[in-house]
């Protein structure tokens, strides 16, 4: 990767909140994710990502979700367990048209039964698109 694709995908990092300590755990790693995204991702937190072995409170879930990855709400709820208070979750889809595709009205239907709420979407890199989800606030 060059100097400034470096850059760049440091600034997406930085844009998706994350910050120099935070602990970030990742679910769904498989063959096809984004190796430059999380390579900025550890870049710019300082430390590796989590596996879904970890069970340490984050303050953050990166959830990478392909259309036969199965329930996503199952998935979602199962991307709280470890969320600390105030943290976020973003579920990373591959773009319209890449395989595996999942349509955004998915996740916006999903989110709200797993106790989230969309707040954001964005292209994180050329074949991932990222939707930022929160917990609701408790009553």
């Amino acid at each position: 990767m060059s100097e400034a694709d470096a850059g760049i995908v440091a600034q997406v990092a930085g844009n998706m909140g994350f910050k120099d300590g935070d602990l970030i755990q990742e679910l769904g790693y498989d063959d096809d994710v984004d190796f430059d995204l999380r390579d900025g991702i550890e870049g710019l937190i300082g430390s590796e990502m989590l596996d879904e072995d970890d069970h340490d409170a984050v303050d953050a879930v990166i959830l990478w979700w392909r259309e036969d990855d199965g329930d996503l709400v199952d998935a979602l709820m199962d991307s709280l367990t470890t969320l600390d208070d105030g943290g976020v979750v973003w579920v990373l889809t591959p773009k319209s048209g890449r395989d595996g595709y999942v349509p955004p009205a998915e996740i916006q239907e999903a989110a709200p039964t797993a106790g989230l709420h969309p707040t954001t979407t964005a292209g994180v890199s050329a074949d991932w698109a990222a939707t930022r989800l929160v917990p609701r606030k408790k009553q």
